[in-house]
């Protein structure tokens, strides 16, 4: 039996959480979401997600700060964290990849990016 492929979407805006929940969910994920930094660090504390999108721009503790969190306190099982933003532009990208995220996916997103991202998890 393969194992579980648990997602979580971390957006303070409930849209981009639909959005992005649904087209994961069509990938073949299960699901949960958080509207903030701080309920994403507890729920990755109560799950082992192979996989979290995680916006930037967030009341409280940044996406930066969440992720630099989620690192310190990883596991052995690796988490691939992919930063949900609308900054695109190169230095943003180069930042965001040197603070600790995995891939970086610029909104508004659709199916086929966030496939090339996930595939192999």
């Amino acid at each position: 039996m393969s194992e579980q492929r648990l997602a979580l979407v971390v957006d303070d805006q409930h849209t981009n959480r639909l959005l992005a929940s649904a087209l994961l969910k069509r990938l073949g994920w299960t699901v949960l979401e958080a509207t903030d930094g701080l309920s994403a660090l507890a729920l990755s504390r109560e799950n082992n997600f192979r996989l979290i999108l995680l916006d930037i721009s967030m009341p409280g503790l940044s996406g930066e700060e969440t992720c630099h969190h989620l690192r310190a306190k990883q596991g052995s099982a690796p988490i691939k964290i992919i930063a949900y933003t609308a900054h695109a532009f190169s230095e943003d990208r180069e930042r965001l990849l040197a603070g600790g995220f995995d891939e970086v996916l610029v909104k508004p997103i659709n199916r086929q990016q966030l496939e090339t991202m996930v595939i192999g998890l």
